[in-house]
């Protein structure tokens, strides 16, 4: 186990998030949790600027405002990483089986991992077939300046799991 844990702390992770995040204690919360994680990896967080979308926008103009910050987000991503697109229909996980995947992706050789939060469109689907999996923290939809905060806390929770340190349950 030693071994796992010592490879997982050169781990790199990188958060691709399509907008700002305006709200100070969403920011206050981001630099907490970034922190934090700088004892067990590597972070890095890639802002990506947003598309307004117009009230009652057509499902067209919708699709073509998720291309256009697709467009960003492929530019933006590492093609030696392994991608996990963040979408409702992706695999979910209770956090030690969501600990055991990241350790199992770090074990397998993949030592950079870059996570990709959309819009509030959510993910074109040039994205998502371009991510090597895809992980859903619920069938509920949350502002993707929230899923940042409880994406990293997560991964946060991950590390303490694989290193055996105490997490709150």
């Amino acid at each position: 186990m030693k071994d796992i844990v010592n490879y997982m702390k050169i781990a790199k992770i990188t958060i691709i998030s399509v907008g700002k995040i305006k709200e100070a204690f969403y920011q206050d919360a981001v630099a907490e949790y970034s922190k934090r994680l700088s004892a067990y990896c590597k972070l890095e967080i890639k802002e990506l600027p947003d598309e307004k979308t117009p009230e009652g926008a057509s499902e067209e103009t919708e699709n073509l405002i998720k291309e256009k910050e697709g467009a960003r987000i492929l530019k933006a991503m590492d093609e030696k990483a392994c991608s996990l697109a963040l979408a409702i229909e992706g695999k979910k996980y209770d956090s030690p089986g969501f600990a055991g995947y990241l350790e199992r992706l770090t074990v397998s050789g993949k030592s950079h991992i870059q996570f990709i939060i959309g819009g509030s469109l959510g993910l074109s689907k040039t994205v998502l077939d371009k991510a090597d999996g895809k992980v859903s923290f619920s069938d509920m939809t949350f502002p993707h300046q929230l899923m940042r905060v409880i994406l990293l806390e997560q991964i946060y929770r991950g590390f303490r799991i694989n290193n055996n340190e105490p997490y709150h349950k």
